[in-house]
């Protein structure tokens, strides 16, 4: 008897280990842009509201004008999830399109390209390269990648985050009972943004929140007011990235 409780408390043990080692490992995604002349390593630590979500990486110049695109999650990168869309805001157990403009409308607006339904979120017909895209990381995560960007020209790295159904007292099921593309975001998506100086010898830099993106998708307007934004801001903890040299 006494031997069997030594084996079950060792069994327990090694698994809650097993566990600890499983939560606390860093996933590592490379993405390979055309042309790399930077090198660039994100590291993105999720804070405790972080649960699936989507989001975007990707360069600008200092006048806030799109360059490339560095990294987006699959499901929104496709146009296709885990969970399809039988009608609007009804959902079937097997993968298929779905139409989400209010996830990461910053991005899709700065992308610009637009759907055949008018949308500028990806669609299966306009999705973004697989070399750009890779499935959504479950924790901590290292973004190995690059950009065209060369020489001593400063520059801005810029991630739009979006959590789905993700509500406050402010943004809830009830601000725009009728809108289907709010209501499927409710928090708008956070940007943030650090600029690059090559010419520094500094390497590491900080991505802070710059303000939300629209609520429903409908423009690429950014806004700077973050006074109602709560858990959306807990999604990630920190996001830095490294100029590789």
């Amino acid at each position: 008897m006494k031997t069997t409780v030594i084996i079950l408390i060792s069994i327990i043990l090694a698994g809650c280990a097993s566990q600890q080692k499983l939560t606390s490992e860093k996933e590592i995604i490379t993405t390979t842009p055309e042309q790399i002349n930077t090198k660039l390593e994100f590291e993105l630590t999720t804070g405790k509201s972080h649960n699936h979500p989507s989001f975007a990486i990707w360069v600008e110049d200092l006048e806030g004008n799109y360059i490339e695109t560095l990294y987006v999650t699959q499901y929104f990168a496709k146009g296709v999830f885990g969970h399809g869309e039988s009608e609007p805001g009804k959902w079937k157990n097997e993968p298929g399109e779905v139409r989400r403009p209010a996830a990461l409308p910053y991005w899709s607006h700065k992308r610009n390209i637009k759907a055949a339904d008018g949308f500028y979120a990806p669609s299966p017909e306009t999705a973004v390269p697989d070399a750009l895209t890779g499935a959504t990381p479950k924790g901590n995560f290292t973004l190995n990648t690059g950009s065209k960007v060369a020489g001593e020209n400063s520059f801005r790295v810029v991630v739009e985050i979006n959590q789905p159904w993700d509500s406050n007292d402010f943004w809830n099921n009830n601000k725009f009972p009728e809108d289907l593309n709010y209501n499927t975001s409710l928090q708008p998506a956070l940007v943030y943004e650090a600029v690059i100086t090559p010419s520094s010898p500094k390497t590491e830099y900080i991505l802070n929140p710059i303000g939300h993106s629209h609520p429903s998708g409908e423009t690429g307007e950014l806004f700077n007011d973050l006074t109602t934004i709560t858990t959306a801001k807990e999604i990630f903890s920190k996001i830095n990235v490294i100029v590789v040299r």
